[in-house]
């Protein structure tokens, strides 16, 4: 697929293709990032994503990626990760066969497994010196690129990252993420047995612009009073 590159309110540092695939054993203070970066030279993800450790009984902020190592990429103008950087972590606690038990149950399932602001809002601001985001981050969302309404794992930095505004937003006008119509699309299809889950988990770690299309989905078919997402 052709990729181009992301237009972000940001400024740009020169191009690079490489992002650290190991973290550090420290983090880099978020507050020292001021401009943005983008590449075209990362391929996406073409097998599963890989197992993380799963829901925790108690979150700690993780350690991110050195700031400025990971880099944008875009499809058709909308916003995708870094996959070297963010290539999607799975949950060990969501299969196929635990799936009524678990994302499908009713009642809903991610808020008893989502970490706490507390945790997130720090390593949001870590997570945007990474990619080197200088935007507003009241605009941008810090993601889960495989949603915990897909088994995606809940803490683990391979998983999440600053996905910034889509085309034509705002500034100032907060969050506004096309990602999550199609994660509740997804999450619908796997519920109601029409996708299997390890496909739509490949499928939106892949590239969620597309995910619903390889999968042989509707855009925005969703059936009412679904999804948990994110």
């Amino acid at each position: 697929m052709r990729q181009t590159i992301l237009a972000v309110p940001l400024l740009l540092l020169a191009a690079v293709t490489g992002c650290s695939s190991t973290h550090p054993g420290t983090s880099a203070d978020a507050a020292s990032a001021s401009s943005g970066s983008t590449a075209t030279g990362h391929a996406t993800g073409t097998g599963p994503p890989a197992l993380g450790p799963g829901p925790q009984g108690t979150y700690h902020v993780q350690v991110q990626p050195p700031a400025g190592s990971c880099h944008f990429r875009a499809d058709g103008g909308q916003p995708l990760p870094d996959s070297s950087c963010t290539p999607g972590l799975l949950s060990p606690a969501v299969t196929q066969a635990t799936i009524a038990t678990t994302i499908c149950r009713k009642g809903g399932y991610t808020r008893g497994i989502r970490p706490p602001a507390s945790v997130t809002d720090v390593e949001k601001r870590k997570n945007a010196a990474s990619y080197g985001y200088s935007g507003a981050m009241s605009d941008a969302e810090y993601d889960h690129l495989v949603p915990l309404s897909l088994g995606g794992d809940p803490d683990d930095p391979r998983n999440l990252w600053l996905e910034p505004p889509s085309p034509g937003h705002k500034s100032g006008d907060g969050v506004n993420n096309p990602k999550d119509a199609v994660e509740t699309t997804l999450h619908t299809a796997v519920c109601d047995g029409k996708v299997r889950l390890a496909d739509a988990q490949q499928a939106i770690a892949s590239d969620w612009v597309t995910a619903e299309s390889r999968l042989g989905l509707a855009a925005g078919a969703v059936a009412a009073g679904s999804a948990d997402t994110n």
